[in-house]
């Protein structure tokens, strides 16, 4: 049996806890490769970095860092660092913090799935909501389970798995699709030492909406969530919608 090839990355940075976690937890699956930002990149969603080049420096055996995002990070290690190479799963995480709802847009972590699931690889992305103190054990060991049957049942291509981990000890497991919130705060006005005004973007606490099925239900519920993610966010039901009408709107009359 060929073992496994596992791609390991986060946002977080190479030297959080949390990817160390999962790259440890991973170990005995397979052949493990970890390419990780050598920075925190926390809510830089699916960016890539095009202006400028990228540098990658090897810090462990099968243990590189790189100078750009998640996403540039995904892209240098199947383009370049294994490239030729038949990536078996990417997994993605552990993040320090929640990573559900519209949060999913903005997640430097989710993102990373993302980019392998676009390249059709099988993708998971796990995250650990915060707590009195950061325990990656729980996180780590389910990372572990829901890989190895990944790992053996495949995934629908084009698709990722995205898992938010509660604090303390899980009381079980759930499939959930995506809750609703709002901050309180939007953006937060502030002075810089100077005097001069300067602004926070992301302050002030989520307010989620209790609906039941959804991530954050059962984050409060003391469950796992695992969220199935498509990268095709074609609206379908709109779409119907608008070639039945297309005739009404005449879009192509000239002027």
């Amino acid at each position: 049996m060929t073992t496994p090839l596992i791609l390991v990355s986060n946002d977080d940075g190479y030297n959080s806890p949390g990817i160390q976690a999962l790259a440890a937890a991973l170990d005995s699956l397979g052949e493990v490769w970890v390419v990780a930002p050598d920075r925190e990149n926390s809510a830089v969603s699916h960016a890539l970095t095009l202006g400028r080049p990228l540098r990658l420096a090897t810090v462990a055996p099968r243990h590189l860092v790189a100078d750009g995002t998640p996403t540039d990070c995904i892209a240098l290690a199947l383009g370049h660092v294994l490239k030729g190479r038949a990536v078996d799963l990417v997994v993605s995480g552990i993040n320090q913090g929640a990573n559900m709802g519209d949060d999913v847009h903005y997640s430097g972590t989710v993102s990373a799935a993302f980019e392998a699931a676009v390249q059709g690889l099988p993708a998971i992305a796990i995250s650990l909501v915060s707590g009195s103190r950061w325990d990656f054990g729980p996180a780590s060991h389910f990372a572990r389970v829901l890989a190895e049957r990944v790992l053996a049942r495949g995934m629908t291509s084009g698709t990722l798995l995205n898992v938010n981990v509660p604090p303390g000890v899980p009381k079980g497991v759930v499939f959930t699709r995506l809750g609703k919130h709002r901050y309180t705060e939007g953006v937060i006005e502030d002075t810089d030492p100077r005097g001069r005004p300067c602004y926070w973007i992301g302050g002030g606490e989520p307010v989620w909406e209790r609906i039941p099925g959804t991530d954050f239900m059962a984050i409060g519920d003391g469950l796992i969530s695992v969220t199935p993610l498509q990268r095709d966010m074609t609206d379908h039901v709109q779409l119907g919608e608008l070639q039945a009408v297309a005739a009404g709107w005449n879009l192509e009359e000239r002027a």
